[in-house]
Protein backbone atom coordinates (compact mmCIF):
# COMPACT_ATOMS: atom_id res chain seq x y z
CA UNK A 1 0.00 0.00 0.00
CA UNK A 2 1.47 3.39 -0.99
CA UNK A 3 1.75 6.35 1.40
CA UNK A 4 -1.30 8.14 0.00
CA UNK A 5 -3.49 5.04 0.34
CA UNK A 6 -2.27 4.48 3.89
CA UNK A 7 -3.02 8.11 4.73
CA UNK A 8 -6.55 7.76 3.39
CA UNK A 9 -6.99 4.54 5.35
CA UNK A 10 -6.01 6.39 8.52
CA UNK A 11 -8.51 9.11 7.64
CA UNK A 12 -11.23 6.45 7.46
CA UNK A 13 -10.29 5.03 10.86
CA UNK A 14 -9.97 8.47 12.45
CA UNK A 15 -13.37 9.58 11.15
CA UNK A 16 -15.03 6.37 12.37
CA UNK A 17 -13.40 6.80 15.78
CA UNK A 18 -14.62 10.39 16.08
CA UNK A 19 -18.15 9.41 15.05
CA UNK A 20 -18.19 6.63 17.66
CA UNK A 21 -17.02 9.02 20.38
CA UNK A 22 -19.61 11.62 19.43
CA UNK A 23 -22.52 9.18 19.70
CA UNK A 24 -21.14 7.46 22.81
CA UNK A 25 -21.03 4.02 21.19
CA UNK A 26 -17.69 2.61 20.03
CA UNK A 27 -19.22 -0.03 17.75
CA UNK A 28 -19.59 0.49 14.00
CA UNK A 29 -20.49 -1.62 10.97
CA UNK A 30 -19.20 -2.39 7.49
CA UNK A 31 -21.87 -0.03 6.17
CA UNK A 32 -20.27 2.77 8.19
CA UNK A 33 -16.89 1.83 6.77
CA UNK A 34 -18.14 1.97 3.17
CA UNK A 35 -19.82 5.33 3.75
CA UNK A 36 -16.74 6.95 5.30
CA UNK A 37 -14.37 5.35 2.77
CA UNK A 38 -16.39 6.91 -0.03
CA UNK A 39 -16.28 10.28 1.69
CA UNK A 40 -12.47 10.34 1.99
CA UNK A 41 -11.80 8.64 -1.35
CA UNK A 42 -10.40 5.35 -0.02
CA UNK A 43 -11.05 2.81 -2.75
CA UNK A 44 -10.76 -0.41 -0.72
CA UNK A 45 -13.19 -0.32 2.23
CA UNK A 46 -12.62 -4.04 2.87
CA UNK A 47 -9.03 -3.22 3.85
CA UNK A 48 -9.90 -0.25 6.06
CA UNK A 49 -10.43 -2.34 9.21
CA UNK A 50 -7.37 -4.55 8.69
CA UNK A 51 -4.98 -3.18 11.29
CA UNK A 52 -2.30 -5.85 11.66
CA UNK A 53 0.34 -3.58 13.24
CA UNK A 54 0.16 -0.76 15.76
CA UNK A 55 1.47 1.87 13.32
CA UNK A 56 -1.48 1.49 10.96
CA UNK A 57 -3.72 3.10 13.57
CA UNK A 58 -3.89 6.92 13.44
CA UNK A 59 -1.84 8.61 16.16
CA UNK A 60 -4.95 10.22 17.62
CA UNK A 61 -6.41 6.76 18.33
CA UNK A 62 -3.15 5.37 19.69
CA UNK A 63 -2.67 8.36 21.97
CA UNK A 64 -5.98 7.55 23.65
CA UNK A 65 -4.99 3.91 24.11
CA UNK A 66 -7.57 2.44 21.71
CA UNK A 67 -7.35 -0.35 19.16
CA UNK A 68 -9.79 -2.01 16.79
CA UNK A 69 -11.42 -5.39 17.45
CA UNK A 70 -13.68 -7.37 15.12
CA UNK A 71 -16.89 -8.72 16.64
CA UNK A 72 -18.27 -10.63 13.67
CA UNK A 73 -21.21 -10.24 11.30
CA UNK A 74 -19.76 -7.07 9.81
CA UNK A 75 -19.33 -5.30 13.16
CA UNK A 76 -16.25 -3.74 14.73
CA UNK A 77 -15.47 -2.15 18.08
CA UNK A 78 -12.91 0.37 19.30
CA UNK A 79 -11.65 -0.81 22.70
CA UNK A 80 -9.19 0.84 25.17
CA UNK A 81 -6.76 -2.09 25.11
CA UNK A 82 -3.98 -0.92 22.79
CA UNK A 83 -1.25 -1.97 25.22
CA UNK A 84 -2.52 -5.57 25.20
CA UNK A 85 -3.76 -5.87 21.60
CA UNK A 86 -0.33 -5.72 19.96
CA UNK A 87 2.83 -7.59 20.82
CA UNK A 88 6.33 -6.36 20.01
CA UNK A 89 8.60 -8.90 18.36
CA UNK A 90 11.45 -9.67 20.72
CA UNK A 91 15.04 -8.82 19.79
CA UNK A 92 16.92 -11.77 18.35
CA UNK A 93 20.35 -12.16 19.93
CA UNK A 94 23.55 -13.00 18.01
CA UNK A 95 23.63 -16.56 19.40
CA UNK A 96 20.10 -17.10 18.01
CA UNK A 97 21.19 -16.47 14.40
CA UNK A 98 21.97 -19.50 12.23
CA UNK A 99 23.43 -19.96 8.75
CA UNK A 100 21.29 -22.32 6.69
CA UNK A 101 22.74 -23.79 3.51
CA UNK A 102 20.28 -24.80 0.81
CA UNK A 103 19.92 -25.51 -2.88
CA UNK A 104 17.67 -23.19 -4.83
CA UNK A 105 14.64 -24.88 -6.39
CA UNK A 106 12.66 -23.91 -9.49
CA UNK A 107 9.83 -22.15 -7.66
CA UNK A 108 11.69 -20.58 -4.72
CA UNK A 109 11.56 -16.99 -5.96
CA UNK A 110 8.53 -17.09 -8.25
CA UNK A 111 5.95 -16.50 -5.54
CA UNK A 112 5.49 -13.78 -2.99
CA UNK A 113 3.65 -12.92 0.19
CA UNK A 114 2.82 -15.01 3.21
CA UNK A 115 2.39 -18.28 1.33
CA UNK A 116 5.85 -17.96 -0.19
CA UNK A 117 7.39 -17.39 3.24
CA UNK A 118 5.75 -20.49 4.68
CA UNK A 119 6.58 -22.60 1.62
CA UNK A 120 10.24 -21.64 1.86
CA UNK A 121 10.43 -22.31 5.60
CA UNK A 122 8.60 -25.62 5.23
CA UNK A 123 10.45 -26.93 2.16
CA UNK A 124 13.87 -26.01 3.55
CA UNK A 125 12.90 -27.64 6.88
CA UNK A 126 13.46 -24.46 8.82
CA UNK A 127 10.08 -24.99 10.47
CA UNK A 128 11.12 -28.49 11.48
CA UNK A 129 14.38 -27.28 12.98
CA UNK A 130 12.83 -24.34 14.82
CA UNK A 131 9.54 -25.76 16.09
CA UNK A 132 10.57 -29.37 16.74
CA UNK A 133 14.36 -28.97 16.94
CA UNK A 134 14.50 -31.95 14.60
CA UNK A 135 14.91 -31.58 10.81
CA UNK A 136 13.63 -35.12 10.20
CA UNK A 137 10.38 -34.59 12.14
CA UNK A 138 7.32 -35.49 10.08
CA UNK A 139 4.40 -33.25 11.13
CA UNK A 140 1.01 -33.51 9.48
CA UNK A 141 0.32 -30.41 7.38
CA UNK A 142 -3.08 -28.71 7.19
CA UNK A 143 -4.13 -25.72 5.06
CA UNK A 144 -7.30 -24.57 6.86
CA UNK A 145 -8.14 -21.49 4.77
CA UNK A 146 -11.18 -19.55 5.96
CA UNK A 147 -13.83 -20.53 8.45
CA UNK A 148 -16.30 -18.88 10.81
CA UNK A 149 -16.54 -19.24 14.56
CA UNK A 150 -18.15 -17.74 17.68
CA UNK A 151 -15.54 -16.45 20.13
CA UNK A 152 -15.65 -15.15 23.69
CA UNK A 153 -12.55 -13.99 25.55
CA UNK A 154 -10.94 -11.23 27.60
CA UNK A 155 -8.22 -8.72 26.77
CA UNK A 156 -7.20 -6.49 29.67
CA UNK A 157 -10.46 -5.51 31.39
CA UNK A 158 -12.54 -5.86 28.21
CA UNK A 159 -14.70 -8.88 27.42
CA UNK A 160 -15.14 -9.49 23.70
CA UNK A 161 -17.92 -11.59 22.19
CA UNK A 162 -17.68 -12.23 18.47
CA UNK A 163 -20.46 -13.96 16.55
CA UNK A 164 -19.85 -15.71 13.24
CA UNK A 165 -16.35 -14.22 13.14
CA UNK A 166 -14.45 -14.93 9.94
CA UNK A 167 -11.15 -16.62 10.61
CA UNK A 168 -8.28 -17.06 8.18
CA UNK A 169 -5.32 -19.34 8.92
CA UNK A 170 -2.18 -19.66 6.83
CA UNK A 171 -1.04 -23.11 7.92
CA UNK A 172 -1.39 -25.61 10.78
CA UNK A 173 1.01 -28.38 11.81
CA UNK A 174 0.37 -31.34 14.07
CA UNK A 175 3.11 -33.52 15.55
CA UNK A 176 3.25 -35.83 18.57
CA UNK A 177 0.30 -34.27 20.35
CA UNK A 178 1.20 -30.65 19.61
CA UNK A 179 -0.79 -28.41 17.27
CA UNK A 180 0.97 -25.33 15.91
CA UNK A 181 -0.84 -22.58 14.02
CA UNK A 182 1.32 -20.44 11.76
CA UNK A 183 1.18 -16.84 10.60
CA UNK A 184 3.64 -15.36 8.12
CA UNK A 185 4.64 -12.09 6.49
CA UNK A 186 7.04 -11.50 3.63
CA UNK A 187 8.63 -8.52 5.40
CA UNK A 188 10.07 -7.69 8.79
CA UNK A 189 7.62 -6.11 11.25
CA UNK A 190 8.18 -4.65 14.70
CA UNK A 191 4.86 -5.81 16.18
CA UNK A 192 1.67 -7.73 15.37
CA UNK A 193 -1.97 -7.95 16.40
CA UNK A 194 -2.14 -10.86 18.84
CA UNK A 195 -5.60 -11.95 17.68
CA UNK A 196 -3.97 -13.29 14.49
CA UNK A 197 -2.60 -16.15 16.60
CA UNK A 198 -5.09 -16.20 19.44
CA UNK A 199 -8.24 -16.64 17.37
CA UNK A 200 -7.02 -19.82 15.59
CA UNK A 201 -5.96 -21.33 18.90
CA UNK A 202 -9.37 -20.56 20.40
CA UNK A 203 -11.00 -22.11 17.33
CA UNK A 204 -9.08 -25.40 17.58
CA UNK A 205 -9.63 -25.71 21.32
CA UNK A 206 -13.37 -25.07 20.93
CA UNK A 207 -13.73 -27.53 18.05
CA UNK A 208 -11.78 -30.17 19.94
CA UNK A 209 -14.07 -29.74 22.96
CA UNK A 210 -17.18 -30.01 20.76
CA UNK A 211 -15.88 -33.21 19.16
CA UNK A 212 -14.58 -34.74 22.37
CA UNK A 213 -10.98 -34.57 21.18
CA UNK A 214 -8.06 -33.69 23.45
CA UNK A 215 -5.29 -31.41 22.19
CA UNK A 216 -2.45 -31.93 24.71
CA UNK A 217 -0.44 -28.90 23.56
CA UNK A 218 -1.15 -25.99 21.22
CA UNK A 219 1.05 -23.04 20.29
CA UNK A 220 1.60 -20.51 17.51
CA UNK A 221 4.52 -19.65 15.27
CA UNK A 222 5.11 -16.35 13.46
CA UNK A 223 7.47 -16.41 10.46
CA UNK A 224 8.91 -13.28 8.84
CA UNK A 225 11.12 -13.26 5.77
CA UNK A 226 13.06 -10.60 3.86
CA UNK A 227 16.00 -10.39 1.49
CA UNK A 228 19.10 -8.71 2.85
CA UNK A 229 19.77 -5.73 0.61
CA UNK A 230 20.83 -6.72 -2.89
CA UNK A 231 22.55 -9.88 -1.72
CA UNK A 232 21.28 -13.40 -2.29
CA UNK A 233 20.84 -13.96 1.44
CA UNK A 234 17.25 -14.44 2.59
CA UNK A 235 16.59 -13.92 6.28
CA UNK A 236 13.81 -15.80 8.06
CA UNK A 237 12.86 -14.81 11.59
CA UNK A 238 10.88 -17.29 13.65
CA UNK A 239 8.95 -16.72 16.89
CA UNK A 240 7.14 -19.42 18.85
CA UNK A 241 4.44 -18.30 21.29
CA UNK A 242 2.04 -19.94 23.73
CA UNK A 243 -0.96 -18.61 25.65
CA UNK A 244 -1.00 -19.36 29.37
CA UNK A 245 -4.77 -18.76 29.58
CA UNK A 246 -6.84 -19.82 26.53
CA UNK A 247 -9.51 -17.30 27.53
CA UNK A 248 -7.17 -14.30 27.66
CA UNK A 249 -5.60 -12.75 24.56
CA UNK A 250 -3.10 -10.90 26.76
CA UNK A 251 -1.65 -14.13 28.21
CA UNK A 252 0.76 -14.51 25.27
CA UNK A 253 4.23 -15.79 26.17
CA UNK A 254 7.37 -16.20 24.09
CA UNK A 255 8.69 -19.77 23.99
CA UNK A 256 11.73 -19.18 21.76
CA UNK A 257 12.98 -17.23 18.77
CA UNK A 258 15.62 -17.56 16.06
CA UNK A 259 16.80 -16.08 12.78
CA UNK A 260 17.99 -18.13 9.79
CA UNK A 261 20.25 -16.76 7.05
CA UNK A 262 19.65 -18.83 3.93
CA UNK A 263 22.78 -19.20 1.82
CA UNK A 264 22.61 -20.86 -1.57
CA UNK A 265 24.99 -23.75 -2.16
Amino acid sequence: MNREALSRKKQVLETLFQECQQRGNMEFTNEDVRRVAQQVGFSNPFDATKVDTREILPKSIRDQGYCLAHTGRGKHLFIPELVHWYHDFELIKPDEVFRWRYRKSLLNDLGGGEASTLSLALNQRILHDFIYEDVVATPKVYIPGRTRVDLEYFVGTTQLIAKDQQLEMDLTLEYQGTVTVLEAKSKFLTNFAVYQMFHPIKYYLQRALELGIEIPHINACYALSARQGRSSITQVRMYLYAFDDPDRLDSIRLVRKAEYHLLQR
